[in-house]
């Protein structure tokens, strides 16, 4: 992993943090746990929350009809992936 892409997924990190007002910091998120029911332990609220915070943060809408939207969630790693490929900001 590049030292940008470790940066922009620590930022990802925090922002999931932050976004969701955990009570963990963003170094204690595995980049490979899945964010949705185990791991993470996130629901369909707080993911459409992480999606508001990605959209107003990068540039770009995380649509809730988006096929790839299991893929893109599954974890801390996809989701810094996607917002690497999509991001306008």
């Amino acid at each position: 992993m590049s030292a940008a892409t470790q940066e922009l997924q620590n930022e990802v990190a925090g922002l999931v943090v932050s976004a969701l007002n955990l009570d963990i910091g963003p170094d204690d998120i595995d980049p490979a746990a899945p964010l949705y029911g185990e791991g993470l332990g996130l629901d369909s609220i707080d993911i459409l929350e992480v999606a508001l915070a990605v959209s107003k943060r990068y540039g770009f809408q995380l649509r809730a009809d988006n096929a790839d939207n299991v893929h893109i969630f599954s974890s801390l790693d996809s989701l810094t992936r996607h917002i690497a490929e999509h991001r306008s900001k």
